[in-house]
């Protein structure tokens, strides 16, 4: 029983490998390196190197049982894996963003409708290093999770999605910009001219700053998205109002803070305030109610105005969250909808922590180590959802299938709704004697009490009288 159990764990790795492989062939990962400055005098090849730490995940082993209890010529060496991983010339950053905008533009985005809604989603996360203490930038950085400082990095990332594929883009491993909360210091034996400098540079800068940065190298590689969503941490006027200047809607959560205010007829109010002037939906309504606000002035002196919705906390019956978009034609449903895309970056984050080995397979104590392996954790997820797409999505089978399956839907609500009238229906006819006239009549009456929005998602058209 155990040789057999060794030989499918074997046969499951060679198949792991395969896709890899392909993987690696399909996206053109060697020229990718090339173009972002890799390059290696001597020795394993710089592709070598990278999937052999692709690959140590899925073999369910780190890099010491690797290399020193199944040591042979054909692998590299620990010294050799590390002086890889630390070396400061290699642009991490410009791969991840090469690899996932070639994979956005040229195999998703043929897959999607042009009036589908694309979002770009912006969110942090912690990069835990509990026990470190000699990790070169470490910080005490605030966990939102537990409420308390704790060692580590904030983790601050840019993704794609088209409401069934999350693309990561690119992140930054922030420290702290306030001197007194890092614990370590740069590596002063660091070349100021490289590429790993400027990295580190920009860890100990605002957060607010490095989103902007992150923003504008998206944009650069040409990935088309309608909207910026992201949680209340970043939800303050000024950064809304930036980012609008970048060319972006945004649609996020906002905070009831006292000191963060709106104008509405004439008055500024925080959103206390304005959830109180405001009437709302009788019942047990989700959306309770909504508003056309200004948010502040752009550089031109003109006003931007926001529309702020206020949706039931499910969680908590008598309270209410508030969601904000800088584009006011858009519905209530429409946006709540949207922001629910948001989601895709949580269950991203959790995929790497707790399978792809986010900030536990390597305990290297420089920076470019910790941004070398974060990347490759990224490429790991990035290889995942193309193989979890192809899977779903009939169309990327071949050109048959392309036209002859509609677009994936981004939330199964209509099929659920469809399923739930024809359900009452037979309900009625079975427990009702009604002639087929009298259970036309109130069929017809309840599709037309129906929201708008509905009747748009099931594509039933009623005349109302």
């Amino acid at each position: 029983m155990f040789f057999v159990s060794i030989i499918s764990k074997s046969e499951a790795l060679e198949k792991v490998e395969s896709r890899v492989s392909k993987f690696f062939i399909q996206k053109q990962i060697g020229k990718l390196l090339k173009q972002s400055n890799f390059y290696k005098e001597s020795g394993f090849t710089c592709i070598e190197l990278v999937k052999f730490v692709f690959l140590l995940i899925f073999g369910g082993k780190n890099l010491y049982q690797t290399l020193l209890r199944e040591s042979s010529s054909d692998k590299p060496g620990k010294d050799t894996v590390y002086r890889f991983l630390n070396s400061c010339r290699f642009n991490w950053r410009k791969f991840l963003l090469l690899l996932s905008s070639g994979i956005v533009q040229e195999q998703l985005a043929p897959l999607t409708s042009e009036d589908s809604v694309k979002v770009l989603i912006l969110d942090d996360s912690l990069f835990q290093r509990g026990r470190s203490k000699a990790v070169e930038l470490l910080a005490r950085v605030h966990d939102h999770v537990s409420m308390k400082f704790v060692r580590g990095f904030r983790m601050l990332s840019l993704g794609w999605s088209d409401g069934n594929s999350f693309i990561p883009l690119c992140f930054s491993l922030l420290s702290s910009e306030k001197a007194e909360n890092r614990l370590c210091k740069i590596n002063n034996n660091i070349d100021k001219r490289t590429v790993g400098y400027r990295r580190r540079k920009e860890s100990i800068k605002k957060s607010t700053e490095v989103i902007f940065d992150l923003l504008e190298q998206a944009k650069n590689t040409g990935i088309q998205a309608n909207y910026l969503l992201f949680d209340s941490w970043f939800a303050f006027p000024k950064t809304i109002m930036k980012v609008r200047d970048h060319g972006l809607d945004v649609i996020c959560m906002v905070k009831a803070l006292p000191r963060v205010v709106y104008l509405y007829q004439g008055q500024k109010m925080n959103l206390q305030n304005l959830y109180s002037v405001l009437r709302k939906k009788r019942g047990k309504a989700k959306i309770l109610t909504s508003a056309t606000v200004t948010i502040g002035t752009d550089e031109q002196g003109l006003e931007v105005q926001a529309k702020i919705v206020f949706v039931r906390d499910r969680n908590r019956s008598k309270k209410w969250l508030a969601l904000l978009s800088t584009d006011i034609e858009l519905a209530d449903e429409e946006i709540v909808r949207i922001y629910g895309k948001r989601w895709n970056i949580e269950v991203f984050f959790k995929m790497a922590k707790s399978y792809l080995g986010l900030a536990k397979e390597f305990q290297g104590r420089s920076y470019d180590m910790m941004f070398a392996h974060t990347t490759i954790v990224f490429t790991r997820y990035i290889m995942l959802a193309i193989e979890s797409r192809e899977n779903r999505d009939p169309r990327t089978l071949g050109n048959l299938f392309y036209v002859c399956c509609d677009e994936m839907e981004d939330i199964k609500f209509a099929s659920a709704i469809l399923l739930l009238l024809d359900l009452l229906k037979r309900a009625l006819q079975e427990v009702l004697p009604l002639t087929e006239e009298q259970f036309q009549k109130i069929f017809e009456y309840f599709i037309t009490s129906l929201p708008t929005y509905i009747k748009g998602l099931l594509g039933v058209q009623v005349c109302e009288s």
